[in-house]
């Protein structure tokens, strides 16, 4: 790893503070309700204090979602019954305020920036006039996964350096926490393959349905993904180059976001299954990294699945969710803040006079 940006981000990522962890643990005890009772709330409150080195830690009140947008040479494959200049009309609507991610976001709290990171020609003269939109693109689309590697090394690294920037920017904005987004027709087919990769899995095992394709076109899918897995590629233990192989830009670039909140002892919420595949890339580069990562939701993608199980994530919800933009994760928002603000305002045994029950039995 030659890129100093990318270096040093990941050399600032550090475990979680273990004597802060002990302390939330024991503080989540002491508190007015059976132990163990908030099952996996407690767990996360344990997490966020550990992250931020301090009991209680500090509510997330100001949040943001980053959708990294891309172009998937894939495409060429019909592998999604959705046209590609779909990617730019959709990017339109994230801009003026209409799609699910704004009204989710809005709902929870938190703005929404759109990172054009990977968009193609026709999906960026969609959106030419429309201000808002970060204009960051590394590369116009990727190549074909199936037929040859879907980006150099190099646009890899620079498209993780779009999603470690994106992400200061956020944090300096004073932004508590960060949600993962994205947008990119085909996405799911390099998510599965990425997953298929990092994980040792199958296609058949982790390719799904995305937007919700025929049995025919899903068969397809498998075999796309399974092409581009069986062509001469790069070696598993190389996490940079499988991404550049196999990944698209926004792949790329929510790892490199993943990495910088890490870095920062910021909290990110994982979404669906690009975000999932991308939290791979970013584990397989610094596993530390799982610190800051929280699972928003369980998509009913076999990829999210798989990449969960292989992170050692729980999610938060499952609703069925299969859209991607970030919506998952910004349902998991409220959540979130909920398990800090327990830790932190819920009365402990002795401070509101209750008999605790548990030091009873022990004595």
């Amino acid at each position: 790893m030659t890129d100093a940006t990318l270096r040093q981000t990941i050399e600032a990522i550090v475990d979680l503070d273990a004597s802060a962890t002990a302390a939330a643990r024991s503080h989540q005890d002491r508190l007015t309700k059976p132990r163990g009772s908030l099952g996996q709330l407690e767990d996360l409150s344990v997490q966020l204090a550990g992250l931020a080195g301090s009991v209680p830690p500090p509510i997330p009140t100001k949040a943001a979602v980053a959708v990294f947008v891309g172009d998937h040479g894939v495409h060429a494959q019909e592998v999604s019954p959705w046209p590609q200049e779909v990617t730019g009309q959709m990017v339109a609507n994230f801009l003026t305020g209409g799609a699910v991610i704004n009204v989710l976001a809005r709902q929870a709290g938190a703005e929404v920036v759109v990172v054009d990171v990977g968009m193609s020609d026709d999906a960026a003269a969609i959106v030419a006039d429309i201000p808002g939109l970060s204009r960051r693109n590394v590369r116009r689309g990727t190549a074909d996964l199936s037929a040859g590697p879907a980006m150099t090394v190099d646009e890899a690294t620079e498209a993780l350096k779009v999603g470690i920037a994106t992400a200061h920017e956020l944090i300096d904005a004073g932004n508590q926490i960060l949600v993962t987004g994205d947008m990119g027709i085909a996405n799911t087919t390099a998510s599965a393959a990425l997953v298929a990769k990092l994980t040792g899995s199958s296609a058949e095992e982790v390719t799904g349905r995305g937007t919700g394709i025929s049995d025919d076109m899903h068969a397809h899918k498998t075999t796309i993904v399974a092409k581009a897995l069986e062509r001469q590629g790069s070696d598993r233990a190389d996490a940079l180059a499988v991404l550049a192989d196999l990944g698209g830009m926004e792949h790329a670039a929510l790892a490199g976001f993943m990495l910088a909140a890490a870095a920062r002892r910021v909290p990110v919420i994982l979404d669906g299954v690009i975000a999932c595949s991308a939290a791979l890339v970013a584990q397989a580069l610094e596993p530390k990294v799982l610190s800051a990562l929280i699972a928003g939701h369980q998509s009913v993608e076999p990829a999210a699945l798989r990449a969960l199980e292989s992170l050692g994530l729980r999610p938060l919800l499952n609703l069925d969710l299969r859209l991607g933009e970030g919506s998952g994760a910004a349902l998991a928002l409220p959540i979130v803040r909920v398990a800090a603000a327990v830790l932190a305002e819920v009365a402990t045994f002795d401070s509101a006079g209750v008999t605790d029950k548990h030091e009873e039995n022990i004595g």
